[in-house]
């Protein structure tokens, strides 16, 4: 039913306009595409209908809006060529010139001709109108094609025109240059954002890479201060850098320090030999299914073992298995792995572990 209301509403406009002007006219002076088309929308032949109309309705000051409102229509029905082709009409009059365009670009964005829509917002922009909407949407395109360098400047264009802070989206945008190889915009994002922790795991990434182990551990290290969300996701390869360094003692040093700052990531640490600390601090916070297993584990290396409990383990293993392990903050989208720009919302930094 609301399909329908919204296919008549544009026919409605239409008609209405063309019946207040027709009927200023004789009845003999109707024109015969005007009950032609009349026919095809009694018929339900809306298509031709709509072509009848758009021919019949010329653009004016009077009828502007109605091209507009018809060219939406399009646009959300997926029918891009009639909505490009409408606002194409709509450019060459002078008056709703930029408005004509701005809506042109939104109908290439909308039918993937990216290289179109990026020239129409560059034309606006250019113009200095609807600037800080084509910026956006200019935004959206470069995300899009992973064209980084044109996101990087774009955002910093949204910062100054609307004086919303692009911080995160910037440091996120030097991340993505930096997986593609670019190790020195691991700096710039820091520099930006220095809460940025995808860019401490990437600078230690890089420092791995060529046996910098101590200055992977100062960044892993850094990220308790950027954001304790993500802690777990440095445990691992903190341990691999203190073993191979030849200081295991300081990775148990510095996890009880973890431990006694974020009693949360007390269930990460199942594979490192704290076995007696970790229970004790599992005793101290309510029962989770993390910490059932993880006590379970520690149990089974210990001692000789009875088949109901292995079984109760294979259990709770199972339950485990299908639950999402991050969770983003902005919209609660959930997901095994981890995702920098949320799926659901499209927020960055928002996608984090589940403690």
């Amino acid at each position: 039913m609301i399909d329908l209301l919204w296919l008549l509403l544009p026919f409605a406009v239409i008609s209405g306009w063309l019946t207040a002007r027709y009927q200023q006219q004789s009845a003999h002076s109707l024109s015969p595409d005007y009950i032609k088309g009349l026919n095809y929308l009694l018929n339900e032949e809306s298509n031709k209908a709509i072509e009848v109309f758009i021919k019949l309705v010329e653009v004016g000051d009077d009828t502007v809006e109605t091209h507009f409102a018809l060219a939406t229509f399009f646009r959300r029905r997926g029918e891009f060529h009639k909505a490009i082709r409408i606002h194409q009409n709509l450019s060459l009059y002078s008056d709703k010139r930029n408005k004509a365009l701005f809506e042109l670009g939104l109908d290439y964005h909308r039918a993937g001709l990216l290289d179109k829509a990026e020239q129409a917002f560059q034309k606006l922009i250019a113009s200095d109108s609807h600037h800080t909407l084509a910026l956006c949407q200019l935004l959206e395109i470069y995300q899009t094609v992973q064209d980084w360098e044109g996101a990087i400047s774009t955002a910093q264009q949204v910062e100054k025109t609307s004086h919303k802070s692009m911080h995160v989206n910037i440091a996120q945008y030097y991340c993505e240059q930096a997986e593609q190889g670019t190790e020195k915009a691991i700096q710039e994002a820091l520099k930006i954002d220095p809460n940025c922790v995808r860019a401490s795991l990437l600078e230690a990434k890089f420092a791995l890479k060529k046996d910098k182990y101590n200055l992977a551990i100062t960044a892993f290290q850094r990220v308790e201060q950027q954001n304790p969300a993500y802690l777990s996701e440095i445990i691992t390869p903190l341990q691999t850098c203190y073993q191979a360094i030849g200081k295991p003692e300081e990775f148990t040093y510095y996890l009880r320090l973890l431990v006694e700052r974020h009693p949360s990531i007390t269930s990460l640490l199942k594979d490192i030999d704290l076995d007696d600390f970790i229970i004790s601090k599992l005793q101290e916070q309510p029962p989770s299914l993390r910490g059932i297993k993880l006590i379970l584990d520690i149990t089974l290396s210990k001692t000789d073992t009875h088949k109901y409990v292995l079984l109760l383990k294979d259990m709770i293993t199972d339950l485990l298995k299908n639950k999402p392990v991050y969770q983003c903050t902005q919209c609660g989208f959930t997901a095994k792995m981890l995702y920098w720009q949320c799926p659901s919302c499209h927020h960055w930094n928002r996608h984090k572990p589940i403690s």
